[in-house]
Order: structure tokens, then sequence, then C-alpha cells
């Protein structure tokens, strides 16, 4: 959480050495694509693995609207969709 929250403040995180193992599953595709990627690079899986989770991170905290926002957004539209239309013209 504290990660979400230095990039919603547009804090550059700086890569530390510490590393925490998980285990978890994907598709063999997106492993051979990754694993495929950090050879061609010549970096370690994981180095890629990281970026690739920072990177999505940092995207899902900037672009997904609040979905109490959109729910409001479709009731009025549903409501004023007349209103919205002659405005329009």
């Amino acid at each position: 959480m504290i990660y979400l929250e230095k990039i919603k403040q547009g804090e550059s995180i700086v890569s530390t050495l510490q590393r925490e193992k998980f285990s978890s599953q994907a598709s063999p595709d997106v492993l051979a694509a990754l694993r495929e990627l950090a050879a061609t690079q010549g970096r370690q899986f994981q180095a890629v693995l990281d970026d690739a989770m920072r990177d999505y991170l940092e995207r899902q905290s900037k672009s997904r609207p609040r979905q109490h926002v959109m729910a409001t957004f479709a009731s009025s539209l549903e409501e004023f969709d007349s209103l919205y239309r002659d405005l329009a013209k």
C-alpha cells in the first residue's frame, strides 16, 4: 500500500536490493514472453517481472475512474438523456 501511495503522490520509487519470494501462476505464453524479454535485454527474469508489476500498479492508480463516480454518471445519463441530447444540438 505504501508503494501505491508514493505513486499517487508522484514520488519516484527507487528499486532496492531487498526481495520477497512469492509463488503464483501465469499462462505459459506470458511467462515465455517475459523470459525471452529478459534474455534479449540481458536482465534477470525477476527484474523484468518487477518492472512489469510496477508499470501495472502505476497504470491502475492513474487510469481507472472510481466505481461510484461511473455509477452516478450512468444514472445521470438515464435521467437526463433527452436534456443532454437537446443541449448537444
